[in-house]
């Protein structure tokens, strides 16, 4: 059983994995409080609150949706990212 949560993941590792994705922040009115964060062939933008960190699970599991990415996408940027961290 798989018991990776997306939980307590910060605003700043969820932007690297979006930036690792291909995805550009675009930029916002300001005062906002709103990221766009967009990709060729995207539907839809990427929007992250820029003021909440830890980014709620519905977010990340949205995002991820409209990326056309599972779970375990992140899940193995996760694992790669901590193996590099390491050696």
């Amino acid at each position: 059983m798989n018991t990776f949560k997306l939980s307590n993941i910060s605003l700043d590792e969820f932007r690297d994995f979006l930036r690792f994705q291909g995805c550009i922040c675009q930029p916002s009115q300001s005062g906002s409080g709103h990221e766009k964060w967009v990709k060729p062939g995207l539907l839809r933008p990427v929007t992250l609150q820029s003021h909440v960190s830890p980014v709620p699970e519905f977010i990340i599991k949205n995002s991820l949706r409209n990326l056309g990415l599972e779970k375990k996408h992140f899940q193995d940027y996760q694992k790669e990212k901590k193996l590099k961290s390491k050696g």
